[in-house]
C-alpha cells in the first residue's frame, strides 16, 4: 500500500482489465451496473451502456488498432500483420460485424471500391509483393463481388 497523493488515504496498486463486452457463459451482452472511482472509492450505481468497442474480442480490437495506426492503408496492413489482402478485407469485414453493422466478404462493391481494390491489387503485383497467379485470383475474386 502507498499514499495516495490526494489524501484520501491508503491505495494499493491494482491490475485493471479490459472490460468484456460479452458474458463468458452465454454470449450475451453484458450490462455495466457500477463504476467506482479508483481514488476515493466513490461508487455509482445504474445501468450504463458499453460502447461499441467493447463488444469487439481482444484479436478485432487488435486489428482495428493496427488498421486505424495505418490510416486504414490495407498495404501497409498486410506489411505489419505479415498476412495477405484477401485476409486483412476478412479481418476487417469480422471487425465491422462486431461492432453490430452488417458486412459479408459477400456484399457487393459501389465501382468506386472495385477501382480501389483493383488498384490496390495492381500495386501489390507491380512490387513484386505478390505473383501474378495471386494478382490473378484476387482480380477474379473482385470481379465475383461486383
Amino acid at each position: 500500500m502507498t499514499d495516495s497523493p490526494n489524501g484520501f488515504g491508503h491505495t494499493h496498486v491494482q491490475t485493471l482489465y479490459p472490460v468484456p463486452g460479452q458474458c463468458p457463459v452465454c454470449g450475451e451482452e453484458l450490462h455495466v451496473t457500477r463504476l467506482e472511482c479508483g481514488t476515493c472509492r466513490t461508487g455509482i450505481d445504474g445501468h450504463f451502456a458499453l460502447d461499441r468497442f467493447s463488444r469487439l474480442s481482444a484479436e478485432n480490437l487488435a486489428f482495428l488498432e493496427v488498421f486505424v495506426k495505418n490510416r486504414g492503408v490495407i498495404k501497409d496492413v498486410e506489411a505489419e500483420l505479415g498476412i495477405s489482402y484477401p485476409t486483412v478485407r476478412a479481418r476487417l469485414d469480422e471487425a465491422i460485424r462486431g461492432l453490430g453493422f452488417p458486412a459479408t466478404a459477400d456484399d457487393a462493391l459501389r465501382p468506386s471500391q472495385v477501382r480501389e481494390e483493383r488498384r490496390h491489387i495492381l500495386e501489390a503485383l507491380r512490387s513484386k509483393s505478390i505473383s501474378a497467379d495471386e494478382a490473378a485470383s484476387r482480380l477474379s475474386a473482385l470481379a465475383s463481388r461486383t
